[in-house]
């Protein structure tokens, strides 16, 4: 089972603040996704700053150290109602055109987002005969693609042992 790992940065990183409280180790990650089949690529999709020695910086370097492919996009302010300014980089479509780009290189696709907005593509992937995988927590998986994917679900609380950072 030839296995592409796509990785939508920005909801792996505040599914671990926000919901989990503990961090997960990308290296154990790789590990654990290739205990499933031969992981052809792992793919990480991030929103980058503009500073080049930043703690953001350092964690992607060492991702590509562990064979990780970074796929980037420079952070945008955005306006919010409140008159606040948020930082972000939908890169979706990115993730999406890959995915579909490079079908015919891998049987099953695991991506790591509970992103709504992949609700059609993994229907899309199935359409295709293609197996996926969604990684997520409770809190971060949208009820629609929870729904799309059914036992194709998995919470990183339930992987924990195997994922963690330990310290």
């Amino acid at each position: 089972m030839r296995i592409s790992l796509f990785i939508d940065g920005g909801n792996f990183f505040y599914m671990q603040k926000k919901d989990l409280g503990w961090w997960i180790d990308p290296r154990r990650l790789l590990e654990y996704i290739r205990g499933k089949g031969e992981l052809i690529d792992a793919n990480y999709y991030v929103g980058k700053d503009a500073y080049p020695e930043s703690r953001q910086d350092k964690y992607l370097k060492a991702l590509t150290h562990m064979g990780y492919s970074l796929i980037t996009k420079d952070l945008k302010n955005v306006l919010q109602d409140d008159g606040t300014y948020r930082q972000k980089a939908n890169l979706d479509i990115e993730i999406v055109l890959d995915m579909f780009n490079t079908i015919e290189h891998y049987d099953m696709a695991v991506l790591v987002s509970g992103d709504g907005d992949f609700e059609r593509p993994m229907k899309l992937l199935k359409a295709r005969g293609k197996r996926y995988l969604v990684i997520a927590t409770r809190m971060f998986v949208a009820r629609e693609l929870r729904e799309a994917v059914g036992m194709h679900y998995e919470d990183f609380q339930d992987i924990r042992g195997l994922v963690a950072k330990e310290h």
